[in-house]
């Protein structure tokens, strides 16, 4: 007879945001629409408005003080000009358990790896104001290579880096009379003096995020980085607006989803990481599906995985005279993080996704239990994928249902064939143990990915996992670039929910 047990949660230590700025917290803010050296039909029109919605973002929701915000826009945003303000202004003027943000908004570019540390020979580069063509590549842009160093010289800081920018892609043209405009709205420079043919769809050589390519590196020091397009995408202007309305598409959604209405799926108040980086995701995509030249968009997101639950900003407290979200312990001793205080309402903060019916499951008992009963789990899922099913109860302790070694079939769910744990096979039952409302939280994923490092058959069953840390080891895994196709793109994977209490 296997259990379902419950058991005390203690909360994850963790950093991300502060309710209230503090006179060392600093952002740096960088748009870039027209350039010294490039043609006019080159230019951004979406830059500048992308930075007066990121000031407005910080001043307001997230409380940084005017003052502590730099503003570098065109001609301000030479290259020199840009790394003496990273260096005096965010790290020289902050230190270890302050807030410093990184805005970044303009042309992403390669260049010709220099020091043959990219295994495709090329670096990811951000354009500044004087960038020039040289005799065969860009010159005066900041290589990858030169952000990262900066970003370890924040270590212990709560560094937030955002880049509206593309960082490669499938298309080369040249920078000719002809061809010199390449695509509307693209935040992207071509190679310069590149044929003028439209190359092969390709797959990236590695997973980055643009400009970071050692993301666990970088987070591990305190990094949480966002992107607008994944390894060879283009991130775009919203070239639907009239030209001086325009705006990053990236950027509208992330300033956008700050706000619970738009963004807070499992409606609780709490806009999380997971559940912002969904809303851009889909906002990006739902623009790229009416634009010709947009083949894919998948934004990207990289932070520790515990990070994902947690809220984007302090949330609005709700009036129900119940504590709807705790401040979770810290690390530094001086940021507060808020969570839900209900590991089973923090599920969907930790997910981000929104149900779309693709999964669904049911108990054979209905959703109210007698303490002892024996009982059955259906999963049935509209697409072919392999299964990650938990249990998640109100103490925080989850338990595997599947995959396990007790199952004596581990395939792949075929679309619209129900299955059923335990079956026969199994040679026992599950019983409801404990008191409390659970939820069951079943994974589908289409793409054929190992996830048996964090969610191994051994554990299945037998283990009391933590809940929030066991699933955002999980959701962040599916969260990363997927090079299994031609081009990359997010991994495909769907999920359902299932609440049921035990009395």
């Amino acid at each position: 007879m296997t259990s379902l047990k419950t058991g005390l949660f203690i909360l994850v230590a963790m950093v991300l945001w502060s309710p209230a700025a503090k006179a060392e917290d600093r952002a740096l803010l960088i748009g870039i629409g027209t350039y010294e050296s490039l043609p006019q039909e080159m230019f951004l029109h979406g830059p500048k408005n992308d930075v007066r919605a990121m000031q407005a973002l910080l001043t307001g929701t997230l409380s940084f003080r005017p003052e502590a915000i730099r503003v570098l826009t065109d001609d301000q945003a030479r290259r020199d000009a840009i790394l003496s303000s990273v260096r005096e202004w965010l790290i020289a003027g902050t230190k270890p358990g302050d807030r410093v943000y990184l805005y970044f908004s303009g042309h992403g570019l390669q260049v010709k790896d220099a020091d043959k540390d990219e295994e495709d020979g090329m670096d990811e580069a951000l354009s500044t104001y004087d960038i020039k063509a040289g005799e065969a590549d860009w010159t005066n842009v900041i290589l990858d290579d030169e952000l990262e160093a900066l970003l370890a010289e924040m270590k212990g800081r709560v560094v937030t880096l955002v880049v509206d920018a593309c960082h490669s892609g499938t298309i080369s043209r040249a920078l000719s009379a002809q061809t010199q405009t390449g695509m509307s709205g693209a935040r992207y420079l071509p190679r310069p003096f590149a044929k003028t043919t439209k190359a092969s769809a390709t797959r990236g050589l590695r997973i980055d995020l643009g400009v970071v390519d050692k993301p666990a590196e970088i987070t591990e020091g305190g990094v949480t980085a966002w992107s607008a397009a994944a390894p060879y995408q283009v991130a775009w202007d919203d070239v639907r607006l009239p030209i001086e309305d325009r705006h990053g598409v990236f950027t509208s959604a992330f300033v956008a989803g700050f706000k619970p209405a738009e963004a807070d799926g499992n409606a609780n108040g709490l806009v999380s990481n997971a559940e912002l980086f969904e809303y851009v995701t889909a906002k990006s995509k739902e623009y790229c599906s009416g634009q010709e030249n947009c083949d894919n968009l998948d934004p990207q997101l990289e932070g520790k995985p515990e990070a994902l639950g947690t809220s984007v900003a302090e949330p609005e407290r709700q009036n129900t005279g119940q504590p709807v979200y705790q401040d979770a312990a810290v690390n530094t001793g001086s940021t507060p993080v808020y969570i839900a205080a209900d590991p089973v309402e923090a599920v969907g903060d930790i997910v981000g996704k929104v149900e779309t019916g693709d999964v669904t499951m049911a108990l054979d008992t209905g959703p109210v239990l007698k303490n002892g009963q024996p009982f059955k789990i259906s999963v049935t899922s509209s697409h072919d994928g392999h299964l990650v099913l938990l249990d998640v109860d109100s103490q925080g302790i989850a338990t595997q249902i599947f995959p396990n070694e007790a199952a004596q079939k581990i395939t792949p769910l075929t679309a619209g064939k129900t299955l059923t744990i335990p079956d026969d096979y199994y040679g026992f039952d599950f019983e409801a143990d404990g008191s409390g409302e659970n939820v069951l939280v079943a994974i589908v994923v289409a793409d054929d990915l190992d996830l048996k490092d964090i969610a191994p058959a051994a554990q299945g069953l037998s283990a009391e996992l933590d809940a929030r840390k066991s699933l955002s080891e999980i959701v962040d895994r599916l969260q990363k670039t997927w090079t299994g196709d031609a081009e990359n793109r997010g991994i495909h994977w769907s999920i359902g929910t299932l609440k049921y209490r035990i009395q």
